[in-house]
């Protein structure tokens, strides 16, 4: 397409500015991505009314609370989208670096007084209103567009066909810091979607396997440093260890898992209802809003209700992998790719541990747990997916 530029330092139009009327920005969205995403904030928003209407503690005697928080949070999202495909993945390429610089200082900032402990890990920052932010989920973000920012430079220039030795290791560089100081709140889940997603990144840009098998080595290697040094919290340990042996200690570390298995296990193939599981109402599952929130698909929507998400989750992967295999430039591509790793990982890891498949580490299910951070930063990623699918060339 004509004015289409590779370099990362040339000034980009946003994407409205691009296409012509004929071939607008809505007709070449992907609606299946976009349809996908809604119909789980959707369903989400009834799970994370059904989960906590009953529990006057936390939505302080209005059963409405954590709907219409949820609904405000998938419109922010929404909007947050909206603004990233106006601006466009290229325009945002040369933004990186300031990006970068404040996702750095916000995770800092956690370790100050300005940070908060919920659920033992020290990784929120408390707002006026009630509010919260866990600056984890952004660095997401911004981890994935600065090493994507540094591996597509000279490749989409055209003076190499892959990332140098020297390439790849400044770009491990942008997730290691950020990556170091999520490890210290500690914020275990965080650090292994991050750490999952620099694989896929590098995999993505055609980095050399010898660094994709050194990197599985030395995390191999860190793991078990961690564990020796004593660098992991008494709960987190607690943890590892419900997992490896589930009856531990059932009524203590173990109980979540438990519980949670119990509730999916008396959904059956449909469900005993929305509003209806005993569990659910019970309040027997802890922190089914968040953490535990497909529980709640288990039990009161069934197999299928639960094998819906999991399978409008599926189109998300599938739509975003079709994205990734289709633009023209390496950084749209590795973009993609870890969007692809972030939401394939952090999906089955947090449906695994409800099923006792998986630890538990306190990650969110993407657009369907309740959270403002991890909405916002899941459909900022849904935006810059649609915006490489936006801004790919035309073809008569």
């Amino acid at each position: 397409m004509a004015g289409f530029s590779v370099s990362r330092y040339a000034p980009e139009r946003s994407a409205w500015a691009r296409l012509t009327a004929r071939d607008s920005v809505v007709r070449r969205l992907d609606w299946p991505l976009l349809g996908s995403a809604v119909a789980l904030s959707f369903v989400g928003s009834l799970l994370v009314w059904s989960a906590t209407r009953g529990r006057d503690s936390l939505t302080h005697g209005d059963p409405y609370y954590f709907l219409f928080r949820h609904a405000l949070n998938t419109g922010i999202g929404l909007a947050l989208m909206i603004g990233t495909i106006w601006l466009g993945h290229r325009t945002l390429r040369g933004a990186v670096p300031v990006l970068y610089a404040i996702s750095v200082l916000l995770v800092l900032a956690v370790l100050t007084p300005l940070g908060a402990t919920v659920n033992g890990a020290h990784a929120w920052i408390l707002l006026p209103g009630g509010f919260s932010l866990q600056p984890s989920e952004f660095t997401k973000i911004t981890i994935i567009l600065g090493m994507a920012m540094l591996l597509a430079a000279r490749v989409d220039a055209g003076d190499q066909q892959h990332p140098d030795h020297r390439t790849v290791a400044k770009s491990l560089g942008v997730a290691v810091i950020p990556m170091g100081i999520v490890m210290l709140m500690p914020d275990l889940g965080s650090v292994m979607v991050m750490a999952v997603i620099v694989l896929g990144v590098l995999l993505a840009s055609g980095a050399s396997n010898r660094w994709i098998f050194g990197l599985l080595g030395a995390g191999t290697a860190g793991a078990l440093a961690v564990w020796q040094l004593g660098v992991l919290d008494d709960y987190q340990i607690a943890r590892f260890a419900a997992f490896a042996n589930p009856a531990l200690d059932p009524a203590g570390v173990g109980y979540n898992t438990n519980q949670a298995r119990i509730a999916i296990g008396s959904g059956g193939l449909s469900g005993t209802g929305l509003f209806n599981g005993s569990q659910t109402t019970g309040q027997f599952v802890p922190e089914q809003q968040t953490d535990f929130v497909f529980t709640v698909a288990g039990e009161e929507l069934g197999f299928l209700g639960a094998g819906l998400i999991i399978v409008l989750l599926g189109v998300i992967m599938w739509r975003a992998c079709r994205i990734a295999r289709e633009t023209t430039e390496l950084y749209g591509t590795v973009v993609a790719a870890g969007i692809i790793a972030w939401f394939a990982f952090q999906s089955f890891e947090n449906i695994g541990m409800t099923l006792g498949i998986m630890p538990v580490a306190g990650l969110p299910l993407p657009f369907v747990s309740y959270g403002g951070s991890s909405m916002f930063a899941v459909w900022v990623a849904i935006g810059l997916l649609q915006s490489i699918r936006v801004q790919r060339p035309i073809t008569a």
